[in-house]
């Protein structure tokens, strides 16, 4: 126990990956090596840099002092600056260049997007290994058939597959919609106080073929093919806009599969996997809570709320720039994405040990078979010679008359009052070999067989990433 606060993202639902990204460590050094980064090509341009201080420089990325940071940041009060000394200090043949000609976003922004790409590559690794998953799932329960559901009430038969396939279609969507994203990701650059260049225009006798080269230069070497075409003091603050929203979607995605399991894990015809020590309730013994889907919600829940904060701080960058994006985003950004992180990770861990259980979904199919039977029991009696409005007013009847008796706590008798009824003309084994519920599930399985095959490519990816993982 600690006499500190800790975001219970960090002290136990995200990855230790996810950690380590948003670390202090990793963001400072990240810093570092983008000064490091901008010293090398400054030097190689024609600026009086020299070899030794740039391999000075590259050699301290790491061995950040937080002591000489915090205090000289106390003094001055200015983060950047602060660290600026602390690495002049561990290099101090390159402290006079650090920081040429940049303004404090270079580092601040730029170590920003390098995170958030490297993020969202872990989360569509994450993605990538949910969608196997459930395409494994969906391929294994293509032709089960199973009670749908509108509005809640039983609605015409589908298959545990099909429902997984829909499920799954939405986290495809979320994985297009990272590829975008990541597809269209710029890099800051160097561009100065406002974003004209103007002290590079001084520092390059006015040569802007040399700041465009450097700035390639840069990019480049963090990943990125490109910059900004034209920004302000930082990068546009609607690319935060456009990653928590993509994290949104994600996090709609997986409160639609937990909410969904939760309500059939309450008919106990599917269930979150459940540890053999596993305890369910302090007071009640027996219980089997769905806990771990009941937490993809609540979390799902934050991560929606959370991507508000975004579209807000975009809509109110005054001009060229101002600060009050500061503060909401170190907390904002690391948070939406440590949560996705999270409901992602809790999604694989769910539909990685899903149970099926065929004999309640047999059962809750047997009890309402009857009635989605009805059609097809009044076309064969007409074909046998029956009065389509005599047999429809029958049916109608004694539907009503199985149901008032379900609705007291009896079974369902509609097979046996028609059977019993002489002019309906259909003995009950007649009626019984009509009600196979395979036959009542339409195209459900070769939908999934469909779109498991137009999937192919990525679930090809997926499993050359496993295999990967495993070596």
């Amino acid at each position: 126990m600690t006499d500190r606060y800790e975001s219970p993202l960090s002290s136990r639902y995200a990855s230790g990956h996810m950690l380590r990204l948003f670390s202090q460590d990793n963001r400072y050094s990240t810093w570092r090596k983008l000064w490091a980064a901008l010293a090398r090509e400054e030097m190689k341009l024609g600026l009086p840099i020299i070899q030794e201080q740039v391999d000075e420089l590259e050699a301290h990325t790491e061995d950040i002092d937080y002591d000489v940071v915090r205090a000289r940041e106390k003094e001055v009060r200015h983060d950047v600056m602060a660290h600026i000394y602390a690495y002049g200090k561990a290099a101090p043949s390159a402290a006079g260049i650090i920081h040429l000609g940049a303004t404090s976003c270079y580092v601040t922004d730029n170590a920003d997007l390098v995170i958030y790409r490297d993020a969202l590559l872990h989360i569509r690794k994450e993605l990538l290994s949910l969608i196997s998953i459930m395409a494994a799932f969906a391929k294994e329960y293509r032709a089960l058939p199973t009670l749908g559901y509108t509005h809640y009430q039983p609605a015409q038969l589908v298959t545990v597959g099909k429902r997984a396939a829909i499920w799954m279609q939405d986290f495809v969507s979320d994985l297009e919609d990272v590829d975008h994203l990541l597809a269209t990701l710029r890099f800051l650059g160097c561009r100065g106080t406002t974003g004209t260049e103007a002290s590079f225009m001084e520092l390059f006798g006015g040569d802007e073929e040399k700041i465009d080269e450097m700035n390639r230069a840069l990019a480049a070497q963090f990943g990125f093919s490109s910059c900004f075409d034209v920004c302000g003091q930082t990068y546009p603050r609607k690319t935060d806009s456009r990653i928590l929203s993509v994290l949104s979607c994600i996090a709609q995605s997986c409160y639609r599969l937990a909410g969904d399991i939760r309500l059939l894990q309450h008919d106990r015809q599917i269930e979150e996997p459940f540890e053999d020590d596993q305890i369910g309730s302090s007071a009640m013994a027996y219980k089997r809570n769905p806990m771990r889907c009941e937490r993809i919600c609540s979390l799902s829940r934050y991560l929606m709320a959370d991507a508000m904060n975004a579209p807000m701080t975009a809509s109110a960058q005054w001009m060229e720039r101002t600060l009050d994006d500061s503060a909401n985003r170190r907390i904002s950004m690391p948070e939406g994405f440590l949560c996705a992180d999270s409901v992602l990770r809790l999604c694989i861990n769910v539909t990685g040990g899903l149970r099926v259980n065929p004999k309640m979904i047999e059962k809750s199919v047997e009890e309402y078979m009857p009635f989605m039977a009805t059609e097809d029991l009044l076309m064969e009696a007409v074909k046998r010679g029956g009065d389509r409005q005599e047999l429809h007013e029958i049916i109608r009847s004694c539907s009503m008359e199985a149901t008032a008796r379900m609705k007291n706590g009896e079974s369902c008798d509609l097979l046996e009052r028609l059977a019993a009824e002489e002019s309906f003309g259909l003995s009950s084994d007649e009626i019984k070999n009509i009600l196979s519920p395979s036959a009542y599930t339409g195209r459900c399985a070769a939908q999934v067989d469909a779109y498991l095959e137009k999937l192919a490519p990525i679930l090809a990816e997926a499993e050359e990433m496993d295999a990967e993982i495993s070596l």
